[in-house]
């Protein structure tokens, strides 16, 4: 479904990713893992075309994503929650998720709205509410909404529970799971909670400055690798 070849990406002349090459089956669950500033981030923005040069492919069920738009990439099918999570503070909850909806281009809004408030209903009772005066859990279950509304086969996660209150925390995994094994959609994550990573994925990537140095199915992220690749 999603495909990396010999993917390249460039900050300036900085060389900020070598060499990738990675497939993303459809309906997996994959974890992108690593330490702060080895690349995984920068890589999730190669997928939008946000780099400021990529060289090499991107594939979507056969499409090339790097002729495209960084707004065709979405329309094609891909939801994107950012590190931070991108809300608009001075934008109501109603506003935000309407933001979503417009890289939708099947009639499946109303399904779907009605979906994002079944898994986060303190979006419907906070629904007029300034994005900004949501609480960080909040505005993470906004932003995974957002996401959800462009109907998307693929959402890539950027450390969505980083920040977020701890009692909030096992919510949004549980509806990140959900929203894999419920409802078919292929999932993305960047993330360093190894916990998490093992209790939801099904295959796992490790990067270390910007390169891929072991992948394979979730049973195969030992404590060795973990220690070699992701301690401080």
């Amino acid at each position: 479904m999603l495909e990396f070849k010999n993917l390249n990406g460039f900050y300036g002349n900085s060389h900020a990713l070598k060499d990738i090459n990675l497939t993303v089956q459809s309906n997996e669950f994959i974890s992108v893992l690593g330490r702060n500033g080895v690349g995984k981030t920068t890589l999730m923005r190669a997928l939008f075309g946000l780099l400021d040069r990529t060289e090499g492919e991107i594939l979507f069920d056969g499409k090339d994503l790097v002729k495209m738009a960084t707004h065709e990439r979405a329309r094609a099918g891909i939801g994107y929650v950012p590190q931070g999570r991108g809300i608009l503070p001075q934008f109501t909850v109603l506003e935000n998720l309407k933001i979503g909806g417009f890289a939708r281009t099947s009639d499946r809004g109303e399904e779907l709205e009605a979906l994002v408030f079944e898994m986060f209903p303190i979006l419907k009772d906070f629904i007029n509410r300034a994005g900004g005066n949501l609480s960080g859990g909040q505005q993470q279950q906004l932003a995974i909404g957002r996401a959800l509304l462009t109907d998307p086969s693929v959402i890539i996660l950027d450390e969505p529970t980083e920040g977020i209150q701890p009692n909030i925390v096992e919510m949004i995994e549980d509806a990140i799971i959900s929203l894999n094994k419920d409802h078919n959609i292929t999932i993305v994550l960047v993330e360093q909670d190894i916990k998490f990573a093992r209790r939801a994925s099904s295959s796992f990537t490790i990067l270390e400055k910007g390169s891929i140095v072991s992948s394979g199915p979730i049973g195969d992220l030992s404590d060795d690798l973990v220690h070699q690749h992701m301690a401080v």
